[in-house]
């Protein structure tokens, strides 16, 4: 992996961004001489996000940057001797500094697959120290991660496979980690761009944006472009003075919309001849700084057209409050009327971009049949998760030296399954989901039309399922994407609701379950 990803891996997640009881607990492991017995972990989650029937895995790549840069420096080490016992052994600490990653194994989930209660998102094997060191930085890396990617996944059911998602969320982020995270994942979970350029740089975001009031409101009308001249977009032809054909144009188009010519905004009229002097083949409005209908849409429609003489196309307009849909509509409207008085097809289709703290339920609103908006941009409802802050992810031992180890409790939904395991996911003749089904890492994996005697997790009783196929087991992010909607169009529509989806089974083979109830008897092994 490139030397500039490491280094952002080492940057976003060190050693030390772990929680105290992990060196405590080292010192433990090696005080009773066992800091490098053979141990494996399960990272995942007990109950699906948002109250859906679904989760999206990511935070992989992330994992495994930051296992490959794993490292305690000397500057770590001394701080850890400050804050553990004075008499702590010195050949402890020089255990601790000798420490990396090139022993440990990760078994996992691939990057954008469905992921379902209990199933394993991450398996780590490996020195029992070092893997127990390991638990609070992968799940950091893991459980944001694969809860912004689930949210942003069910945005894009609700907005449908048509409308352009745009992530704007940085500014509203919890912190700049949690924004570059949030940017990359929600990419993953189905959106097109992102409004952060970092996400961009480090981790090949499609990057998109508009402008902001702030630059509309800077013009007063008065200022002069020091060059308002601009060269035909075939590069043919004299160059001409934008300023004044915009004013030829907005006196048009006021006559056509039936307003007087002193009603658009002098300084959002300069806002935007200086933006398309900047962005001639990029040129975007943002029509609500004043008023949308008396301003804002003139205004963009002389310098389009201004534009247009010369070859080139604006690539939409965007919308900041009030009734956005209704907006669209009206602006729609005004588009077709234009282009058909000046004879502009093109003027028809000109995108239309929204944005204002939209939510799921505005997102539908804004998704229905009929609706002329073209992108959605969503900023803190994808960003903060709002329905729902964690995932909730845990990260459970399950062997030491080869043995099974279980946690019993006194909350049976907090017990966990034993053994060193491995994951399958069955599907129907159709290609849809039927069940995932874990059983111990010695069983003989399933076989594609092969009856399987299994037992749904909390069944008193085992059932018998043949699949018709099983699903394979780093793509690049932008492949991640594909994979997650991909995998997103294997769920059934009674999966897919977002409100009271139908429950995916996730099965036990019948040695596992036989071990299960060996350890909950109190047999230890």
């Amino acid at each position: 992996m490139a030397a500039e990803w490491d280094g952002e891996g080492r940057a976003a997640a060190r050693p030390l961004l772990t929680d105290y009881y992990q060196a405590t607990m080292a010192l433990g492991y090696w005080r009773a001489g066992r800091a490098l017995d053979p141990a494996e972990f399960e990272l995942f989650f007990r109950r699906c996000p948002f109250g859906g029937s679904f989760a999206l895995a990511a935070g992989l790549r992330d994992c495994m940057r930051f296992l490959r840069t794993f490292r305690l420096l000397d500057a770590d080490v001394q701080f850890l001797a400050s804050m553990l016992p004075p008499d702590t052994d010195p050949a402890f600490f020089k255990h601790l500094r000798a420490l990396d990653c090139s022993g440990v194994t990760v078994r996992a989930l691939p990057e954008g697959s469905l992921a379902f209660p209990g199933v394993p998102l991450l398996q780590v094997s490996g020195p029992l120290l070092l893997v127990q060191l390991l638990e609070t930085p992968l799940l950091c890396l893991v459980s944001y991660a694969s809860l912004v990617a689930t949210n942003a996944a069910r945005l894009r059911l609700i907005a449908g496979p048509d409308k352009r998602l745009l992530e704007l969320g940085l500014r509203r982020a919890q912190g700049p980690d949690g924004g570059l995270t949030a940017s990359t994942y929600s990419y993953l979970g189905g959106f097109d761009s992102s409004s952060n350029v970092l996400a961009g740089q480090l981790r090949g975001v499609p990057m998109a944006g508009t402008l902001a009031h702030s630059f509309i409101t800077s013009f007063s009308g008065n200022e002069v472009p020091p060059d308002p001249m601009l060269a035909p977009a075939a590069g043919k032809g004299p160059r001409v003075d934008l300023v004044a054909s915009v004013k030829l144009w907005l006196e048009r188009v006021c006559a056509h919309l039936g307003l007087g010519l002193q009603e658009p905004h002098l300084g959002e009229q300069a806002a935007f001849v200086a933006y398309a002097l900047a962005f001639p083949r990029a040129f975007q409005g943002l029509l609500d700084t004043y008023s949308v209908r008396r301003s804002g849409l003139p205004n963009f429609l002389a310098v389009a057209l201004a534009l247009g003489e010369l070859g080139y196309r604006a690539v939409g307009v965007r919308l900041d409050s009030g009734d956005l849909l209704q907006q669209a509509q009206e602006v729609r409207r005004v588009f077709r009327t234009t282009a058909a008085q000046f004879q502009v097809p093109w003027l028809e289709a000109v995108p239309i971009a929204v944005s204002n703290n939209i939510d799921e339920e505005e997102l539908a609103r804004l998704a229905q049949e009929g609706s002329e908006v073209n992108v959605i941009g969503i900023g803190t409802s994808v960003v903060t998760c709002p329905q729902q802050p964690s995932l909730g992810c845990v990260y459970k031992l399950v062997s030491v030296g080869g043995q099974p180890r279980m946690k019993l409790t006194e909350d049976p939904e907090k017990q966990t399954l034993p053994g060193s395991k491995a994951a399958f996911r069955l599907l129907g003749s159709d290609g849809s989901l039927l069940m995932d089904l874990l059983q111990l890492a010695e069983e003989p994996p399933p076989q594609a039309g092969q009856e399987l005697r299994v037992w749904p997790r909390g069944a008193q009783e085992p059932c018998s399922v043949r699949p018709a196929q099983l699903c394979e087991p780093l793509p690049s992010l932008s492949e991640s994407r594909a994979f997650a909607q991909q995998s997103l169009s294997r769920l059934s529509p009674a999966l897919r609701r977002l409100q009271s989806p139908a429950l995916y089974q996730v099965a036990l083979s019948e040695k596992l379950r036989a071990l299960v109830d060996s350890l909950s008897a109190g047999g230890l092994l």
